[in-house]
C-alpha cells in the first residue's frame, strides 16, 4: 500500500487538509439582497401555482364522481316506467356538475388552460361521457363539442351564493362571465368511453325485452367507429389506444343484433340477457387468443 494512502485504502482528498470549521462556516446570506428577493418571489409564485393545481385536481375528482352517478342514473331508463322523470333528475345532476366546472373556470380565469389541463382532463372526459349519453337517450344522436361548450358559459346569475369575483386578468371581468372550453382530446376520449355505456345499455335493453334499441345503438356505434378509424394513429396516443375498446363494444352490440335477427323468435325474452352474456364471454376469449 502506498504511503500516500490512508489506512482505509482511500486517497486523501484535497479539502481534508482544511479545518472542519472553515469548510462548514460561510458568510451570512443577506435576505434583503436582490437575488434573495427574486427567489422569494419565485417561491411564492410556484407555491400559488401548486396550490391551484391541487384545488383543480380535487374539483376534477368531484366532477368525475358526480358524472358517474349521472351515468348510473341514466342506465335505469331501460327498466324504469317513467323515462321523463329520470331525464329530469339527470339534468338536475348535470347542473350540479356544471357548478363544479364553474369553479374550475374561475380558477383558470386569466391562466393558460394547457398548463393545468392534466389536472382537470379526467373530470372533463367523464362529464362529456355523461352529457353525450343523456343526449343520445333523448335524440339518438351525438352532441357536438360546440354545443357542449355553449353549456359551459356562466354569468353572475349562475354563481348563486358562491359567487366569486374573477381575477383582475380575467377578460370578461366587466360583464361577469366565465367560460371553459372542452378540448378536442377531452371530447374524443369522452365519446370513446360513451361507446362502453351504450354497449351496456344495449344488453340491458335486450334483457328487458326492448328489441329496437340494440339496432339503433349498433348503427350509431358503427358511425362512431368509422369516424375514429379516420383518425387512426395520427391523433393523440390516448385516442388510438381506446380504439381497440371501441371495436370490442361494437362487436358485442353487433353480436347481440345478429342473435336477435337470427334466433330472436326462438329464445324467450327473459332468457335473452343470459344468452348474450355467454356470447360476450366467448367473444372476449376469442379476442384474447387473436
Amino acid at each position: 500500500m502506498s504511503n500516500k494512502e490512508g489506512s482505509g485504502g482511500f486517497r486523501k482528498r484535497k479539502h481534508d487538509n482544511f479545518p472542519h470549521n472553515q469548510r462548514r462556516e460561510g458568510k451570512d446570506v443577506n435576505s434583503s439582497s436582490p437575488v434573495m428577493l427574486a427567489f422569494k418571489s419565485f417561491q411564492q409564485e410556484l407555491d400559488a401555482r401548486h396550490d391551484k393545481y391541487e384545488r383543480l385536481v380535487k374539483l376534477s375528482r368531484d366532477i368525475t364522481v358526480e358524472s358517474k352517478r349521472t351515468i348510473f342514473l341514466l342506465h335505469r331508463i331501460t327498466s324504469a316506467p317513467d323515462m321523463e322523470e329520470i331525464l329530469t333528475e339527470s339534468e338536475s345532476k348535470l347542473d350540479g356538475v356544471r357548478q363544479k366546472i364553474l369553479q374550475v373556470a374561475q380558477e383558470l380565469s386569466g391562466e393558460d388552460m394547457h398548463q393545468f389541463h392534466r389536472a382537470v382532463t379526467t373530470g372533463l372526459q367523464e362529464y362529456v361521457e355523461a352529457v353525450t349519453f343523456q343526449h343520445f337517450i333523448k335524440t339518438r344522436s351525438l352532441i357536438s363539442m360546440d354545443d357542449i361548450n355553449k353549456q359551459l358559459v356562466f354569468t353572475t346569475e349562475d354563481t348563486g351564493k358562491e359567487n366569486k369575483t374573477p381575477s383582475p386578468d380575467a377578460p370578461d371581468k366587466q360583464c361577469g362571465t366565465w367560460r371553459l372550453k372542452i378540448t378536442p382530446v377531452d371530447y374524443l376520449l369522452g365519446v370513446a368511453d360513451l361507446t362502453g355505456e351504450l354497449m351496456r345499455m344495449c344488453i340491458n335493453s335486450v334483457g328487458n325485452g326492448d328489441i329496437a334499441t340494440p339496432f339503433e345503438v349498433s348503427q350509431f356505434l358503427r358511425q362512431v367507429y368509422d369516424g375514429f378509424s379516420f383518425i387512426g394513429n395520427t391523433g393523440p396516443y390516448e385516442v388510438s389506444k381506446k380504439l381497440y375498446t371501441l371495436k370490442q363494444s361494437l362487436a358485442k352490440v353487433e353480436n347481440a343484433c345478429y342473435a336477435l335477427k337470427v334466433r330472436g323468435s326462438e329464445i324467450p325474452k327473459h332468457m335473452l340477457a343470459d344468452v348474450f352474456s355467454v356470447k360476450t364471454e366467448m367473444l372476449d376469449q376469442e379476442e384474447g387468443i387473436s
